[in-house]
């Protein structure tokens, strides 16, 4: 079941959030996609930050104008003045981005008035209205308004946009005539910032466009009907479509913190300080600046950007078609998919620190894919949803892995470690597939060393003596079998099994074994020379070594006693093998099977100054069909390596081990 958790469990995280993904929660969307928002914004503006619009630009009635011509509020016959000068400068489109709602000096009025009315298809007036969730618009709407109403609608099921219940015109007076007017009304997100523009506000049964739309509009030359609504879509202007959200809202592609659009002091117009053109075919907007006398937005880049920099701005996207571009839900659900499942694909055979740097590579990828999209083709792929798609799969595949590794480390180092060098245990533990815990068929090389006449050493010396010289025998043999790399079986008594190719697979595990038995052979005649030395008995030993399939695992008593070892005829041939040396007088005895791996090595000069002379043909103990055997002696160094081959129709039949 394990097996499984670690596919199901991460599937399940998966459409889990492609779940989130379709249904798109606004606290999650507004609140925490919102902000990596801003922060792919900032990257881009350091990786390639985009160009000052050359189209658009501001007059502002900043600081130093109200210095010069007196503090704000001007009186409307100099904004009606400020107005007539910037068209002297010859721009294609203005828009005043100043509200007029209440009536002042009727003669000031008028001459804004007029102002309005003379040049009512270049120049576009802020409006804006009540927006209050759940109170809708009651009664008759205004005829002055009527003219601004967008006729072209499609896709009308779809649409959907903020509903206004109040509009604020200018009360009765000169300024309640006919204008061109572009509502102002774009709510910021959850979290206070300003990221998108409702292109379109519903007042009644009509949809009205937004002060950048209509000053757009103007400056391509176009008339009202150009604009068409695609309800769910988008805002369609003379063939150029703009990408909104469902609520007619577009991204605004900030080019960065205020003040990022080029500006002229208002001052600078009355004074007629600029250059003869200076506004030719251009959009400008007039506002204001000055401290406490503007809207201040709170944007990606700033906290105190001017509402009318942003309109600007807007403008800018719409001329140069430079828009953040949502990418469509099934997009964005399929990168869900598609991540979910390859951080599955890439971790699932992997331990836990690989996977952990495989989500790492994946989870980077992604970002910077992202980042990619954003800053050169302005299209936001959804942030949030993939990336905690593989963090949240990431988290459980390496924490799940972690805690099995390590009670599986824990069990192949609690077995292990009597049986094999640290160095295969470590590795073991990095790659546990290596040793499967239960038996499995495997072809090895089993080596069996015996003291001969042990029994009768025994009897004739103390129990002290004995035990201190089978220690010292046992640990000499124990560390050439691990110099070998060779898996210590187990001791039994004066007996030594031990064996190669499991339960990390050696293919040389024949010449491991051989190279192995020659070491103890020298090992011992180092001991025998040191125990008669010190006037101690001599001991000497038989070393039977076989090759074939035998069954390798844990055996024994589940939850009591288990053992890593070794069974099967093979197993069997090499002990009645090694019994076989002192009936030959020998102290290496190898099977026909063994001596059949190493014989390239041999003959070939790999393996030096060594001797394999075939003695007999022979049935063992147990076995009906005759196996050759082979006497294995170091030669002097520099003498070459031979094979013999003993007589094929001589056949011997051993009853004894």
């Amino acid at each position: 079941m394990s097996g499984k958790i670690i596919i199901i469990v991460p599937l399940l995280i998966t459409l889990a959030f492609v779940w989130l993904t379709i249904i798109n929660p606004s606290v999650i969307d507004e609140y925490v996609e919102a902000l990596f928002v801003d922060y792919r914004f900032k990257i881009r503006n350091l990786i390639s930050p985009p160009p000052i619009p050359a189209d658009v630009q501001l007059v502002l009635i900043d600081e130093p104008s109200i210095k010069e011509y007196g503090g704000w509020q001007w009186d409307r016959k100099l904004q009606a003045e400020l107005v007539e000068k910037v068209f002297r400068y010859e721009p294609k489109a203005v828009a005043l981005d100043i509200f007029y709602s209440d009536p002042k000096d009727p003669e000031y009025d008028r001459a804004l008035a007029d102002v309005f009315s003379r040049y009512k298809d270049r120049l576009v007036v802020a409006l804006t209205f009540g927006v209050k969730e759940g109170k809708k618009f009651e009664g008759e709407i205004e005829d002055v308004l009527y003219d601004n109403a967008i006729r072209k609608i499609e896709n009308q099921s779809f649409l959907n946009a903020y509903e206004a219940y109040k509009v604020f015109l200018p009360e009765e007076g000169p300024l309640t005539g006919p204008a061109t007017y572009g509502h102002v009304v774009s709510p910021p997100d959850r979290d206070g910032k300003l990221r998108k523009e409702s292109l379109y506000i519903k007042y009644g049964d009509e949809y009205f466009p937004s002060l950048a739309l209509q000053a757009a509009r103007i400056y391509k030359g176009l008339p009202l009907d150009s604009i068409k609504i695609i309800g769910g879509a988008g805002v369609e202007l003379d063939g150029l479509f703009i990408p909104t959200d469902k609520f007619g809202r577009v991204d605004v592609n900030y080019i960065g913190k205020q003040g990022s659009i080029t500006s002229i002091h208002a001052s600078d117009v009355l004074s007629g300080r600029l250059p003869e053109g200076a506004f030719r075919d251009k959009v400008v907007f007039i506002g204001t600046s000055a401290i406490a006398t503007f809207d201040t937005k709170i944007t990606p880049f700033s906290a105190i950007m001017p509402g009318v920099e942003k309109n600007a701005t807007v403008v800018s996207n719409i001329i140069k078609r430079n828009f953040i571009t949502p990418a469509p839900d099934y997009v964005n659900v399929l990168v869900v998919i598609v991540v979910g499942i390859l951080g599955l694909l890439m971790s699932i055979k992997q331990s836990a620190v690989r996977s952990f740097n495989w989500y790492v590579i994946l989870t980077l990828s992604v970002m910077a894919a992202n980042q990619f999209l954003f800053s050169f083709h302005g299209v936001r792929v959804n942030y949030i949803y993939p990336i905690y798609t593989l963090m949240t799969e990431g988290t459980f595949i390496i924490s799940y892995r972690y805690f099995i590794e390590e009670k599986s480390a824990r069990h192949v180092r609690k077995i292990f470690s009597s049986y094999v060098t640290e160095r295969v245990v470590n590795e073991l533990m990095k790659n546990p597939d290596m040793a499967r815990l239960g038996g499995e068929r495997r072809d090895i090389t089993v080596l069996f060393s015996d003291i001969r006449g042990f029994t009768t050493f025994s009897e004739k010396h103390s129990p002290e003596e004995v035990v201190h010289m089978l220690n010292e025998y046992l640990a000499e043999m124990t560390d050439v079998i691990f110099r070998w790399e060779g898996t210590l079986d187990k001791f039994v008594g004066d007996e030594i099994l031990a064996f190669w190719g499991a339960p990390m697979r050696q293919d040389n595990h024949a010449e491991l074994a051989l190279r192995c038995a020659l070491n103890m052979s020298q090992e011992l005649d180092d001991l025998q020379r040191k125990w008669q030395a010190e006037g101690k008995p001599v001991l000497n030993a038989g070393i039977g070594i076989n090759s074939g399939e035998v069954i390798v695992g844990n055996i024994g008593a589940e939850g009591k006693k288990m053992d890593y070892t070794v069974i099967g005829d093979h197993v069997n041939l090499g002990a009645r093998v090694e019994g076989l040396t002192k009936k030959y007088n020998t102290r290496i005895l190898i099977t026909e099977f063994t001596k059949n791996r190493i014989k390239d090595l041999v003959t070939s000069g790999a393996i030096s100054h060594l001797s394999v002379k075939g003695l007999e043909r022979v049935i063992v103990k147990g076995k009906e069909q005759p196996i050759s055997i082979y006497e294995v002696k170091s030669l002097d160094h520099g003498s070459e390596s031979t094979i013999t081959e003993p007589e094929k129709d001589k056949i011997v039949r051993h009853r004894e081990k």
